[in-house]
Order: structure tokens, then C-alpha cells, then sequence
């Protein structure tokens, strides 16, 4: 409720205010009493009110006085003034400090409910506005907060490259984090019968099971998504701080981020463990060893990973993981020549790799494996039966040999469907994987254009005569789709349904989705509930 402060010399006047006005329907409390204006500044230290009734005409000190000393303490308290006198002088020093109401003695007690309930609506309406306004504002700080972070994972960027945020966020060069990579377990197997929009609310599901999971720990942290089927924790600390968080405490929240997930989703995750606090300049080889334990440690759901061994053993294992991740990348930028050489290079390595390594190698073929086919998913490079033929002879795949078989077969056919298709084809699958990965982000054309390596205005020539429609018309049609299906699934708060598909401003989400679907979100949410009742 909104606190009342009202001063008058007359207490009669004061004891009518206080009975006359339905001070508790309007939303109001009254904090105080004073008979002057002397009185009423030692109220307004000890009960901050947000609105103040006084008379002018007062002994000790008077109206203006006490407004003009007010002002000196507090500019966001409203003031309503009574007078037995009417005169334009007191109106004008009045308005110099704010002032806007001024109402005549006698009093006209239905007038002023009036204008108390004016001046009660336009303080709470200001409130709102600021609160979003800081909610906006954090939405922001927190995304460019989690962009940095996503950058230093993927190891896109370095501290000279990305300035220390604003004071309103964290400082990266005062953070220490500990990373927790969390792995849907056969993610590429059993998204296989997933459309889009499936694939698209399942891991929309996990991400907020993992954003809500610790919050009773009081752990600062941010969840990433880094790809389907996969996010980081950072759990945050500042930097030199001596931490309490031992390893076993850290298997514990690996155990109970698994258990909320099966709970919530009736899905089985896998937890990795960085086992030590880093600076964000070493997130990127952390994620990397992490989540290279994961995929090597089949069957086991929580993995601690320590520093970089040395051994000659390990170093080989090390580079094996290199040329997969250079195979990766050499097809997302469909380089025929690149791709070849390291196919090439692959071979090689796995002749110098001994017989009691084996074992490792097999484990990072299979994951190599894996790995291309949710990218060759992405890219549409697979209709479901070569698919399902790929999966077949992984069931039988056993030895290093033959999985090379299968990955050979496999990046043959990549570069095959890349080479059939004209380059703006490509260009466009790309994009549109791109588009579909990071919705909920703010999406712009320079981004997409910058990505594909091609000019702002080619982007947008090639995006219409591809799809049809322009970036923005494809991009709203998405997110508006996907609020369709949000709203359809759970009874979850508009707010952060906007927020998830990439609209920080709710009005200007509500905005859209009423343009797009004629209906509001909420009378979209209840026309569902109508249709699934029909039909039951």
C-alpha cells in the first residue's frame, strides 16, 4: 500500500481526513498525524511517505515552507495542498516545487477523494514504469552477460576483445567460475523421431529445470545452451575468495540437477565436472576437456575432470580430439579441401595410436560419429531412412575400422548433397540452422550476414528468394510459432514465454502475437484448452 502523511493545525480537519476519505479502499495508509510543518519533516524521516495532505496556513512553519524543506529530502514524494485563502502567489510557489494539486477550504471531501486516488494512480503508474524499465535493463545486462560468457566457451573472443561490463553486471576479471557441463544422454538417437518444433520445447524444458535447479544452494550462476542436447553451468564465486565448494558438494548438485530433470522431464542427463575454479580465460579448455571425458566415459552420469595430464598417452588422445573438432568445422564451412586434409590427417594419427589406446579411439570415433549426425540433422543431409541406415550399422560398429568405414561414408555424403546443391542453397541451410539455434537471442541481419561471410544486402536478396519471406518475417513467424506451442504445453507465464522466444518488451510481444493470431496469449491459451476439452 501507498504511505499517507497529513498535517493541519486543526484537529478537527485532520480527524475529519482521516474518517472521510476511504484512505484503505484507495490503497492507502496513513503513517502520521502532524500539526505543523516542523512536525511533519521529523514524520517524513521516520515514515518516508509517498503522499503528503497539507494545510499552508500553519504556525511554527508553514505549507510552503515545509514543501520548499521537503523538496531538500525527497523529490518523489507527491504533495496536496489545502488553503483558506486563495491566492496566485501560493499557487506559484507551490508549483516551483513540484506541486500540482491545490484544492480551497472548506474542503469538498469528494473532490478530494478525486484527486487522491489521481495522484494515487499516477505514483503507481510511474513505479510500474521504472520497474520494467529496470527489468528491461537487467534482461539486457544479462544477456550481453551470458553473449560474453557463450564467446570465451566457444573461445570466439578474449578479455582485450571484450571490455569489463558495466557496473550494473559482473566484472569478468573479479570472476571465478566452476563449470558443470550437463549431456542429454543419446541425444542424437533419440531426438531422431523429434520435428522442429519437439526439439525445440524439449530442450526449452531442460533449460528451465537447469536455470531453477540450484536456486536454494544461493549460488550465483548462468546456464548456456551450447548446442542441442547440451548446456554449461557457470557457478560463479569472486575471484580469490577461498571456496567451500569441495568436489563431493559438486557431485551433489551433478545428482540433483540429474534427479530434477528426470523428475521434470522424464529425461536421464549426464553431469561433467570441471573440478577446480577458473578465470574466464580458461572456460574454453575446460568445456573442452569436460566434455570430452563425457563422450569417452559411456554409462557413467557424473564425471570429475581434473588439469590437462601430461602423459605421452594422453597427448595423443588430445590431438585425436583436435582433428575431430577441425573435421567438424571444415564441413560446417562446406570446404571440400580442408575436410579432405583432415580425413587425411585422421588416418594418419590413428596408425601411431597403440593397441592399448584402442579402447579411447573407438570412443571418439562413436562420438565423432554422433556428432556429424546431428550437424548432417541440422543441415536436412539425411532423409530418415539413411538415417536409420546409419544407426543400423552403428549397432554392429564395433572396432575402430569400422566406425572409420561409416564416418567415411558419412563425409562422403556431406560433401556430396553440399556440392549438388548451388552455394546460396547452402548458404541459406545455414542460415536457417543458425536462425533456429539462436531464436531466443537478439537476431539481427549483420549478425547472420557476418556469420555466412557475405554483405548485408546479398543476405537479404538470397534469404527472400529462398523462403519466400523477408529475415524479419521468418524470424517472427518462428518465434510466434513457438509461443503457440508454449502456450499450448504448460501453464507457463506470458512473461516468460516472450522472454524465451526473444521479445524482452511483454506489451510489444503481446503486440506482435495478437497481430499474428488475432487473439491475445492468454485468449490463445484458453481457445486450446477449449479445443482439447472438446475433443476429450
Amino acid at each position: 500500500m501507498l504511505k499517507a502523511l497529513l498535517v493541519d493545525d486543526e484537529i478537527n480537519i485532520l480527524r475529519n481526513l482521516g474518517r472521510v476519505i476511504p484512505w484503505e479502499d484507495i490503497g492507502i495508509e496513513i503513517v502520521g498525524l502532524a500539526e505543523n510543518g516542523a512536525k511533519a519533516l521529523e514524520l517524513v524521516d521516520l515514515c518516508k511517505p509517498d503522499i503528503v495532505l497539507s494545510d499552508i496556513s500553519m504556525p511554527v512553519m508553514d505549507g510552503i515552507t515545509f514543501v520548499q524543506k521537503l523538496r531538500e529530502r525527497d523529490d518523489s514524494c507527491e504533495c496536496i495542498m489545502l488553503t483558506g485563502y486563495q491566492s496566485f502567489e501560493y499557487a506559484r510557489s507551490l508549483m516551483r516545487y513540484g506541486v500540482k494539486e491545490y484544492l480551497m477550504k472548506p474542503i469538498d471531501y469528494e473532490e478530494l477523494e478525486r484527486v487522491v486516488r489521481r495522484v494515487g494512480h499516477s505514483i503507481l503508474v510511474r513505479r510500474l514504469k521504472a520497474k520494467k524499465e529496470e527489468k528491461a535493463w537487467g534482461n539486457v545486462v544479462s544477456l550481453v552477460y551470458e553473449k560474453v560468457l557463450y564467446d570465451f566457451l566457444m573461445d570466439y573472443t578474449s578479455v582485450a576483445t571484450n571490455p569489463i561490463l558495466t557496473a550494473e553486471g559482473p566484472h569478468l576479471d573479479e570472476t571465478e567460475y566452476m563449470l558443470l557441463l550437463v549431456d542429454l544422454e543419446h541425444y542424437a538417437q533419440l531426438s531422431l523421431g523429434w520435428d522442429e518444433k519437439e526439439q525445440r520445447l524439449w530442450n526449452f524444458a531442460i533449460y528451465n529445470v537447469l536455470r531453477e535447479a540450484l536456486i536454494l544452494e544461493k549460488r550465483t550462476y548462468t546456464v548456456l545452451q551450447i548446442r542441442q542436447g547440451e548446456w554449461c553451468l557457470l557457478i560463479e564465486q569472486a575471484r580469490g575468495e577461498r571456496s567451500d565448494v569441495e568436489i563431493n558438494q559438486a557431485k551433489k548438485w551433478a545428482n540433483h540437477i540429474r534427479e530434477c530433470v528426470k523428475n521434470n522431464v522424464k529425461l536421464e542427463v549426464s553431469v561433467g565436472i570441471y573440478s577446480h575454479y577458473l578465470p574466464v580465460t580458461g572456460l574454453a579448455a575446460a568445456y573442452k576437456r569436460v566434455q570430452w571425458e563425457i563422450h569417452l566415459s559411456p554409462g557413467n552420469n557424473t564425471i570429475v575432470t581434473s588439469t590437462n595430464p601430461n602423459c605421452t598417452s594422453q597427448l595423443q588422445i588430445d590431438l585425436l580430439w583436435q582433428i575431430t573438432e577441425d573435421m567438424v568445422s571444415a564441413l560446417k564451412q562446406c570446404n571440400r579441401v580442408k575436410t579432405e586434409e583432415v580425413m587425411e590427417a585422421l588416418h594418419d594419427q590413428l596408425k601411431t595410436i597403440p593397441d592399448s589406446l584402442m579402447l579411447r579411439v573407438q570412443q571418439i570415433l562413436h562420438y565423432l560419429v554422433l556428432n556429424l549426425l546431428r550437424e548432417m540433422r541440422e543441415f536436412n543431409m539425411f532423409k530418415r531412412l539413411e538415417e536409420e541406415s546409419i544407426w543400423d550399422k552403428l549397432s554392429y560398429s564395433i572396432s575402430a575400422k569400422d566406425l572409420l568405414v561409416v564416418l567415411d561414408e558419412m563425409v562422403s555424403k556431406y560433401l556430396e548433397v553440399f556440392v549438388s546443391k548451388k552455394s546460396s542453397v547452402a548458404l541459406m541451410e545455414l542460415a536457417k540452422a543458425y536462425i533456429h539455434e539462436r531464436m531466443a537471442k537478439d537476431l539481427g541481419i549483420d549478425e547472420l550476414a557476418s556469420t555466412l561471410g557475405i554483405s548485408n544486402s546479398y543476405f537479404s536478396l538470397l534469404f527472400k528468394q529462398h523462403f519466400g519471406v523477408t529475415f524479419v518475417e521468418y524470424l517472427t513467424k518462428l518465434r510466434m510459432e513457438t509461443a503457440k506451442s508454449m502456450l499450448e504445453e504448460k501453464e507457463r507465464r506470458v512473461a516468460q514465454i516472450s522472454e524465451s522466444v526473444g521479445y524482452l518488451d511483454g506489451r510489444y510481444f503481446m503486440k506482435i502475437f495478437h497481430r499474428y493470431t488475432g487473439m491475445t496469449p492468454s485468449e490463445y491459451r484458453a481457445s486450446r484448452k477449449n479445443i482439447a476439452c472438446f475433443h476429450k
